[in-house]
């Protein structure tokens, strides 16, 4: 610094060469109603409460670095040995790790576009080769494309986010099959869609899967994802893990909330009802609206004279938020830009949300 460098100066190019992920907007006042980044609607439950009020007296200890009995209630969630999971500070630590294992310079590592963005954004900090893999046809999976790549590390959100479709099982079955890299499912969203993938992994060694206690439990706040998959795989992605990932009420929270399995499929099941109740009102005004198995919705707004685009979806976008209402809107890919996506609310929400689209409707 006394030579005149700034911390710019000091900095890595690969890091200069970021641009951050922008979530969306957090407003922290009241009377917001809040569906732009697919949280639950519902309260966690009582279990989950109880659990973290009482691991606030043990908060002066360190957490259990590995979280092991953590990691044994999803293992046995799940049918799989505890060798076979770990556990991070949201799922998007284990992408991070797995970037970090299975990418770099020469290691390719790629998503579909669009799909989550943080995938590349995690890849360009750690200087990993990165190609994205357009959509021949919106949203179906493009297998042959993706497997004539050679990608070392490739992840596929299944739902895909934004549009909530899900990739049929015999096609990700073939791109296990043909790739010789990883391949990361990144189930998200899984719990509101019915299936999972998690089924293949004892067929398919490369096979990963990384799952979320954010939105189907109602954890967003506590951060807890984790991933399964081969215990080799599990193994290296430890090697590169922060000692301690996930603090001590996260753990405990996570292990309740896998204990009270029964409360969370009803509030699953809740979401979905309203899900597909307002999937079918908006495409009776004749709007596209994508066969979500997600908690949001991904909608293409039509005026009363049937125009739609990037305008429209724009003004229904402004509507909403000078209404208080915040949804989420892509503008930067030809994909997305005449859409907006539409997180699920409770019963009272989204009543309110229905009424200020037919508000808008009719003044637009």
């Amino acid at each position: 610094m006394s030579k005149g460098n700034t911390p710019r100066d000091l900095a890595s190019p690969k890091v200069l060469a970021v641009d951050p992920y922008v979530p969306g907007a957090q407003i922290n006042e009241e009377g917001w109603i809040k569906l732009n980044t697919n949280e639950c609607p519902f309260p966690p439950s009582p279990l989950v409460i109880d659990a973290a009020q009482k691991e606030l007296d043990r908060i002066t200890l360190y957490p259990d670095p590995p979280a092991r009995k953590l990691r044994a209630k999803i293992a046995s969630h799940w049918k799989k040995e505890p060798e076979a999971v770990i556990a991070g500070n949201g799922s998007d630590d284990i992408l991070n790790c797995l970037i970090r294992v299975f990418s770099d310079e020469s290691r390719k590592a790629g998503a579909m576009n669009p799909s989550y963005s943080l995938y590349p954004i995690l890849a360009a900090a750690n200087g990993t080769l990165w190609e994205d893999i357009p959509f021949e046809t919106p949203f179906r999976l493009p297998v042959d494309a993706i497997l004539e790549r050679n990608f070392n590390l490739f992840f596929l959100t299944c739902p895909h986010a934004p549009s909530g479709v899900v990739f049929p099982i015999a096609e990700i079955e073939r791109l296990a099959d043909g790739m010789d890299g990883i391949l990361v499912v990144d189930e998200a969203y899984g719990d509101f869609a019915g299936q999972s993938t998690i089924s293949l992994l004892r067929k398919y060694p490369n096979l990963f899967i990384t799952r979320s206690f954010s939105k189907s439990f109602g954890l967003a706040g506590l951060r807890i994802g984790y991933g399964v998959g081969s215990p080799e795989i599990v193994e290296l992605l430890d090697r590169v893990r922060d000692s301690y990932n996930l603090d001590r009420i996260a753990q405990v929270a996570g292990i309740a909330a896998l204990a009270d399995w029964g409360y969370y499929e009803a509030t699953i099941g809740k979401s979905t009802y309203i899900r597909d109740f307002y999937r079918n009102e908006i495409e009776s005004l004749g709007w596209k609206v994508y066969p979500s198995q997600a908690n949001f919705l991904f909608i293409r707004p039509e005026t009363k004279a049937r125009e739609h685009g990037e305008k429209t979806a724009s003004s229904l976008f402004e509507f909403l938020k000078d209404r208080r209402i915040l949804v989420r809107y892509f503008g930067s890919h030809a994909l997305t830009r005449d859409f907006l996506r539409i997180s699920i609310g409770d019963e009272d929400q989204m009543m309110v949300l229905w009424d200020t689209i037919n508000e808008w409707l009719n003044n637009a």
